[in-house]
């Protein structure tokens, strides 16, 4: 697989639509009445910052291994599938897979500055609202929405700069023989060039590049 094809799976699923996810959940998020609920949900979705991309594929494959898996015991015991499919293996939409596991395992950590920002929104424009007959959703739309446009901004315009940088941690620990041309995104790459292929002075080009291009 040749750069260019890592690189356009390396920009696929970052920048704008990843960081406009992160603004809506924890607006939804402050949306509910429940105190005790809410505190459930926030500290299920921030836990898995925490947990290592090894621990995350042992959960993959604990949920969708073709024998074992959760997943394909499901559907093959409810006769909507004869075999199990073999999920990770698979190259199909790879990007999109890679960058739902990456939004499981950040999202409530990225949502921290978002509900932080929601805070220190002046209150009394809620309480105009209200009195002007708007509704949550329509509180939400005009008041939370637009007091968290500049940290959004901000955030995507720092986003940017790292856009190129996608680590090597997650599409390592699920890259397999089966879905290896299709997974490898560029730091992905550069190790697999430099460590396996032990083409140092080629990788070492590549990662040059990288950091004159974007943050790592």
């Amino acid at each position: 697989m040749g750069a260019e094809e890592t690189l356009i799976l390396h920009l696929r699923p970052k920048t704008s639509f990843r960081r406009w996810f992160t603004f809506e959940t924890p607006t939804l998020l402050t949306e509910l009445k429940s105190k005790p609920f809410k505190k459930v949900a926030q500290t299920l979705t921030t836990i898995p910052n925490f947990i290592s991309w090894v621990l995350v594929y042992s959960v993959a494959y604990a949920m969708f291994s073709v024998n074992d898996g959760l997943v394909n015991k499901l559907l093959v015991q409810s006769g909507a599938i004869e075999d199990g499919i073999n999920f990770l293996a698979s190259s199909e939409h790879i990007w999109i897979k890679m960058w739902l596991w990456g939004q499981w395992k950040g999202l409530g950590w990225s949502a921290i500055t978002y509900i932080a920002a929601i805070s220190v929104i002046d209150h009394e424009q809620y309480e105009a609202a209200e009195v002007d007959g708007a509704n949550r959703f329509q509180k939400m739309r005009y008041v939370t929405i637009p007091g968290l446009l500049p940290t959004y901004f901000v955030l995507l315009l720092l986003s940017i700069g790292n856009m190129i940088n996608n680590g090597v941690d997650q599409y390592f620990v699920f890259q397999n023989a089966m879905n290896k041309d299709s997974i490898e995104v560029l730091d992905l790459y550069v190790y697999n060039q430099g460590m396996v292929g032990i083409n140092y002075s080629y990788s070492t080009s590549h990662f040059g590049i990288q950091t004159r291009t974007g943050t790592p």
